[in-house]
């Protein structure tokens, strides 16, 4: 479990230069105040009555905002910023965060955009840099995708990535992406630790699928739950207005099923929502294609949300991986589609069926301002902590706080909807289907 990492955040050595951010150090003058290492955000917030155990370094985070004294001079500072993997609603709006903080608050004048991912650092892609400074970023965010490029892979190739960041003279980096991503974060920093060079490395998560563990959220999150709802009452709208119409979408989702539930909850028009964590079955006296058949019979119309990875283990067949390492997965939503068909065929009902993918809508969809938001605050964090020489963590929102979290802690595990969870449950309360579609549960209760 996470709580058993020590959530102590690596530096670069002392911090003896006075940060040129004007601030305060005292409450009550009403001037913003600087951030100490003594503050803290507690990370498990349940509590039981009586005694408590004093905390122990694994169950705080340290605070994240700007230090009074920092590690770098800003004057000789080269920041560089790469982001990687898939599409992501504000990435843009990160980039632009970090580069106008860098420049505007620290007064950092060399600021370099590495192009299409860590591949932009091997020197066979010869894919260049991009300078960047707030006359460049101030507009991107109002554009989807990301002004940098990105790819997938390359992250393995540690040594090369830090002879080209050692070339490049960069004293920071600033990664944002994923689990694959992040794991090459780790790596490329205990490579430069290794080398004994002082060069702080962030990392800004980013993850539709909402799946890190110890985080709260990720950015790009609400704007997919935004676009998701979107096309959830386009599916309700062609279900609606069909004979025994039926809506089945498919949402992001590899290992988590967090967009598939806030949907659910946020649009009020879904009737099944089938994800990673719940196991169901399709046939059977039990299974997800009964109840959707009495569902028919009932209203006449039905509206259906699939997250990409629901059924992945009866359906993938090999162990393929993409350039990430992340496994090939087997289209889920098609196979429904089909099976949804030959079901209602075979019975002689008729149905028609809408199969709505909107997936490289979403992801590569601008921001929503809650999103937006959250990036700014990410991005200026992230600074922040780079320029006080922490280093071999990300940014991330814990209990409503900004915070550092241990890179080697964030990725240990993907974060996941709880079956038994209050989360869950609402979502069994919005869409008043089955808690569980698996014979063989109905049967051993029935015994």
């Amino acid at each position: 479990m996470a709580a058993n990492f020590d959530f102590t955040i690596d530096e670069l050595g002392n911090r003896n230069i006075r940060s040129p951010i004007a601030m305060s150090t005292t409450r009550g003058d009403l001037v913003a105040n600087y951030v100490t290492d003594k503050q803290y955000v507690r990370y498990q917030t349940e509590v039981k009555v009586g005694a408590q155990a004093p905390l122990k370094r694994s169950h705080i985070l340290e605070c994240a905002g700007p230090r009074e004294m920092i590690y770098f001079t800003p004057a000789h500072v080269h920041a560089g910023i790469v982001t990687c993997g898939g599409l992501c609603p504000g990435l843009n709006d990160v980039i632009r965060s970090v580069t106008r903080c860098l420049w505007y608050r620290y007064g950092v004048k060399r600021i370099s955009g590495i192009q299409y991912g860590y591949k932009g650092f091997l020197p066979e892609y010869q894919y260049g840099i991009k300078r960047l400074d707030p006359d460049v970023v101030d507009d991107i965010h109002k554009l989807g995708g990301t002004f940098l490029g990105s790819s997938r892979g390359g992250g393995r190739e540690t040594a090369k990535i830090v002879d080209a960041i050692e070339q490049l003279n960069l004293n920071m980096l600033f990664t944002i992406g994923g689990d694959g991503t992040q794991h090459g974060s780790l790596e490329i920093a205990e490579e430069m630790e290794r080398r004994k060079l002082k060069i702080a490395l962030v990392g800004i998560p980013k993850t539709v699928d909402n799946d890190f563990a110890i985080i709260q959220k990720s950015f790009g999150f609400d704007t997919a739950v935004d676009k998701a709802v979107e096309v959830v009452a386009a599916a309700h709208m062609e279900a609606n207005s069909a004979i025994n119409g039926i809506g089945l979408v498919k949402v992001m989702g590899r290992e988590s099923g967090f967009i598939a539930a806030h949907t659910a909850l946020a649009s009020h028009e879904v009737n099944f929502v089938l994800i990673p964590e719940v196991p169901f079955n399709l046939e059977g006296y039990n299974g997800f294609l009964t109840h959707l058949e009495k569902r028919m019979m009932n209203r006449h119309h039905a509206v259906i949300v699939i997250a990409e990875g629901a059924m992945q283990d009866q359906l993938m067949t090999d162990k393929k991986t993409d350039a990430s390492g992340n496994p090939k997965m087997a289209d889920v939503g098609v196979y429904l589609r089909d099976r949804i068909n030959k079901y209602f065929d075979e019975k002689k009902i008729e149905i028609n069926l809408k199969y709505i993918d909107p997936s490289y809508i979403i992801r590569s969809a601008p921001a929503n301002p809650s999103d937006s938001i959250y990036c700014e605050r990410l991005g200026n964090a992230a600074v922040h902590a780079a320029m006080a020489g922490k280093t071999k963590m990300i940014i991330g929102l814990v209990n409503n706080e900004f915070v550092h979290v241990p890179i080697k802690a964030v990725i240990s595990s993907r974060n996941q909807v709880d079956p038994e969870g209050n989360l869950w449950r609402d979502t069994l309360d919005a869409t008043h289907q089955p808690a569980l579609m698996v014979n063989q549960f109905t049967e051993t209760k029935t015994k």
